[in-house]
């Protein structure tokens, strides 16, 4: 199904109305497969794909590894990282229960963006220890687009890959969520007439989520923004909240 076939009715179908033996049958093996983008059809094929051919390609990216940009897929590959900290809503599930969502998640950058990308689980929880992970792999990919790790550790997991890696690095959670948020509020701001700075935005949950929605929607010119968490409104003279 490509997005143009896409009506609101079949993205809001309840989970009430899916059977378990439909969802289950989906996601047997996964859902995500690789497939080559040259033919690989006669001798002459494989000689140009693997080797002999490919040597010379490696000989070339050694000598000049900027060329490995354009001769492999690692400049177009997108990772979707998570530690299984902070998962829909099912909380600290763990990297091997997160993974059909990670799959999930880059079946959608490839329907809807035609982007490439694997789901990479980590199994553990420390900010370093990712950190150094994704580190030593960079090679191999040329973004790292965070999903479901548990906050306040997901501020400093990508406070830190941002300043460790030469490449784009984006936590989903966050600012996917916010961008999405500004989108419908200068869309309704649009079609009632009003201007966004007079708008007046309640947030609703002071996770990771939420505090990059009051933070896109501050820099968007809207002044007056509240943010609440379970215990109420997130003002200085909380007892409860550190300076």
């Amino acid at each position: 199904m490509s997005i143009e076939t896409i009506s609101p009715a079949d993205t809001a179908e309840p989970v009430s109305a899916l059977a378990d033996e439909d969802i289950f049958a989906a996601h047997q093996g996964g859902k995500l497969s690789i497939s080559s983008t040259v033919p690989l059809a006669s001798k002459r094929d494989l000689s140009i794909a693997y080797t002999p051919g490919v040597a010379q390609v490696s000989r070339a990216i050694h000598a000049d590894p900027s060329l490995a940009k354009t001769l492999t897929w690692a400049q177009r590959l997108v990772v979707v990282v998570s530690d299984g900290t902070a998962v829909l809503g099912l909380g600290n599930i763990g990297p091997s229960a997160s993974l059909p969502v990670m799959e999930g998640k880059s079946a959608l950058f490839k329907a809807f963006g035609d982007l490439d990308s694997i789901p990479l689980v980590v199994n553990t929880t420390d900010v370093d220890e990712i950190v150094e992970t994704l580190v030593r792999l960079r090679p191999s990919f040329g973004a790292v687009n965070l999903e479901d790790v548990s906050a306040p550790r997901c501020f400093e997991l990508e406070e830190k890959l941002i300043e460790a890696l030469d490449c784009p690095v984006m936590h989903d959670d966050q600012h996917g969520t916010a961008v999405v948020v500004l989108a419908a509020l200068t869309g309704a701001a649009k079609v009632t007439e009003r201007e966004l700075e007079g708008l007046r935005v309640v947030v609703s949950g002071a996770g990771a989520a939420g505090i990059a929605v009051a933070e896109i929607l501050l820099t968007a010119g809207i002044e007056d923004v509240v943010l609440l968490d379970s215990r109420g409104v997130i003002n200085r003279d909380r007892a409860d909240i550190a300076a």
